[in-house]
């Protein structure tokens, strides 16, 4: 980012191991009739949407307060820029 001059996340995930799952006894069962074990969770987000859409403000930002909507984005969002 810009603004703070180093690269911030925007997807991640974590590998919660046993920890979610055994506060929420979460079990299962590996084959038929083997004793029930304790899951393994994990979490991720794909694409953080909220730091995504900051990170294209601030990279497009133009001097007049203006946004230049990237190219890829122009066919959804129907305009090539963003005014106030």
């Amino acid at each position: 980012a810009p603004g703070v001059e180093r690269w911030l996340e925007v997807s991640s995930i974590s590998n919660f191991r046993d920890y979610q799952a055994r506060r929420m006894n979460i079990r299962w069962r590996p084959e038929a009739g083997a004793k029930p074990a304790i899951l393994h969770t994990l979490n991720g987000s794909g694409l953080a949407l909220a730091r995504t859409v900051a990170a294209i403000l601030e990279v497009h930002q133009q001097p007049d307060g203006s946004v230049v909507v990237p190219e890829v984005l122009r066919a959804h969002l129907g305009r090539e820029a963003l005014t106030a």
